[in-house]
């Protein structure tokens, strides 16, 4: 596994005019679309191409997929308000990891074009729109 940690808060990861996402009550799966949104914001920036987010079939859920020169790679976010319940990498388990490729294949029998390379990615998103990459976790 090899660990990039984006330099400090993604630009443009907050809604206009918001600040950090700082309160406590603030609705859980709205924290997850945007640590979502922060996450392709930032595969943009690196060149990708987003082909999918929130893609669903019978086996599980694919959070983004991202294709670059050829390759294919899927992006599991984990957005963690604190550490309480461990790291966003260490959320992702051997069950997690197996539905992610097991919903990977689907997709890709499903997209029609062959890729020369597939990558599983992981990236923590913080409360401040933070990202910590880990590339090719699985």
């Amino acid at each position: 596994m090899v660990h990039h940690p984006a330099p400090g808060p993604v630009a443009g990861s907050r809604g206009p005019g918001s600040a950090a996402i700082t309160d406590p009550r603030a609705d859980a799966a709205h924290f997850g679309r945007f640590g979502e949104a922060a996450a392709a914001r930032w595969y943009r920036r690196a060149g990708y191409r987003v082909l999918a987010t929130n893609w669903r079939c019978r086996q599980g859920e694919l959070d983004l997929v991202v294709a670059r020169d050829g390759d294919v790679t899927f992006v599991e976010v984990k957005a963690r308000s604190d550490g309480r319940f461990g790291t966003g990498a260490e959320a992702v388990d051997r069950h997690k990891q197996r539905r992610v490729r097991t919903a990977a294949g689907r997709w890709l029998e499903q997209a029609d074009r062959g890729y020369r390379e597939v990558r599983f990615d992981v990236v923590e998103v913080d409360r401040r729109g933070r990202l910590r990459l880990h590339h090719d976790c699985f």
